[in-house]
């Protein structure tokens, strides 16, 4: 006896085999995820330099096809010399090292800058706290003297928190093991973190220097997995995510370094304190739609008003400046480099990173909005697929006045008609398609 896999039994087989395997892993999953999420945890570790070497490639990519496209290649035209396998590895090689070098030179501007301007306005700060925390007080007091009753309970308030911090620091010798534990925690992860991003940097230097065999690589195993249609779909879809991803964050980067140069000046200009800390602080988190500006801006303030508690009028002309260059960054500056990248409304740019902002903190914020641009088309596209089948308009202006959609077509609301003469009107439509029908049906 032949054993036929098309055989009803041997599928009825199959299929209960799998539906039993898949109760059992859901099972364990219910019960034993702690061990499946420590395995996933313990593989994401070791994969971890591949997958900063992947994204550090993936966002030193729009540099390399600059490079490689715009001023290499035009010179080697120019130069008369021939297309070649020769040329084209040749090309390759030096838009991958250029690329690599102002990346790292990136990074050593980066961290000469915090060295030389951010690390000395810190110390400044701890080291003038208690100066400045004395100012702010005799400040408060002298705002307060006419108000004795929120004095009393400020300074209530103050003691308060003082005794707190005082049984906190009493309380540091007994701790010392649990301090040490965590500084050397911290300094090893530190560590670990420095490993998986030069091993990452390496990897990604392989990535760009072959990155078209890897997307032949993946188009090939999409046409393999998936009907063509199908392929198409996804392939389709990837290219739209990338482009919504990178014109995205690329954008929002460059838009946010220019930001903080034109802080840096305007705050120099002004004379405030520490005025390449707070460029940095409204710069990063310019990183972070709409919110960014905010979580850049107060504790910059709070901090100019702790620096020099006897001028005020400091904290109110800085705040005034972040709004003015904020309002600049949103209305021109941003549209110029960001232009339509993600198509989203202001009311879902703010669900995007409310909601992703709590479910990966910053990073979610700051990857919240394309990713949910993503999603946001994904389900337009199967809702005007939907549609389509049905026959059905897939312009959202149809749908603004429409009141319900019948055999006879779409009908607004109109609300000077009284409801019984749409109900009338209703049933008359019904009755009419229901006696087309029989007519149709009796020829």
């Amino acid at each position: 006896m032949k054993f036929k896999l098309n055989n009803k039994y041997v599928r009825w087989g199959v299929t209960a085999f799998l539906v039993i395997a898949a109760g059992i892993l859901f099972y364990y999953f219910v019960f034993h995820r702690s061990n499946i999420l420590s395995g996933l945890n313990r593989l994401i570790n070791i994969l971890m330099p591949v997958v900063f070497g992947l994204a550090t490639a993936y966002l030193l990519t729009p540099v390399l096809n600059y490079i490689e496209t715009k001023l290499l290649i035009p010179i080697c035209d120019k130069l008369r010399i021939k297309q070649s396998q020769r040329r084209s590895t040749i090309v390759r090689g030096i838009s991958v090292f250029f690329t690599a070098f102002l990346f790292i030179a990136l990074i050593y501007i980066l961290i000469h800058m915090l060295v030389s301007q951010l690390v000395p306005s810190i110390q400044n700060i701890i080291n003038n706290f208690d100066s400045y925390t004395r100012n702010l007080m005799n400040w408060i007091n002298r705002m307060m003297d006419d108000n004795p009753e929120v004095k009393n309970y400020v300074l209530q308030l103050v003691d308060q928190y003082s005794e707190r911090l005082d049984d906190y620091i009493s309380q540091l010798p007994s701790n010392a093991m649990v301090l040490l534990k965590t500084v050397t925690n911290t300094a090893t992860n530190t560590i670990s973190v420095l490993w998986n991003f030069i091993i990452g940097f390496i990897i990604s230097i392989y990535f760009m220097a072959s990155k078209e065999k890897f997307k032949a690589q993946a188009k090939k195993m999409c046409y393999a997995m998936f009907e063509r249609d199908t392929a198409n779909i996804v392939i389709r879809n990837f290219r739209f995510t990338h482009k919504t991803f990178i014109g995205f964050l690329g954008g929002k980067i460059i838009d946010s370094i220019i930001i903080g140069i034109l802080c840096f000046v305007g705050v120099s200009l002004m004379r405030l304190p520490y005025s390449a800390l707070i460029s940095v602080i409204i710069g990063v988190t310019n990183v972070i739609p709409f919110f960014g500006p905010y979580l850049g801006a107060i504790p910059s303030a709070i901090l100019i008003l702790i620096v020099n508690p006897t001028q005020p009028l400091q904290c109110i002309y800085f705040l005034i400046f972040i709004l003015i260059l904020q309002q600049f960054d949103g209305n021109i500056l941003g549209p110029k480099i960001l232009g339509e990248s993600t198509g989203l409304t202001s009311f879902w740019v703010i669900f995007a990173i409310t909601f992703f902002g709590g479910l990966f903190g910053i990073f979610g914020m700051i990857v919240g909005v394309p990713l949910f641009a993503v999603i946001y088309a994904a389900v337009k596209s199967v809702i005007n697929t939907a549609l389509a089948k049905k026959e059905l308009p897939i312009e959202l202006d149809k749908y603004e006045k429409l009141e319900y959609v019948d055999d006879a077509g779409f009908h607004d609301y109109e609300p000077s008609v009284p409801t019984t003469v749409k109900l009338a009107e209703k049933r008359a439509c019904r009755k009419a398609a229901r006696a087309e029908r029989k007519e149709g049906k009796k020829k």
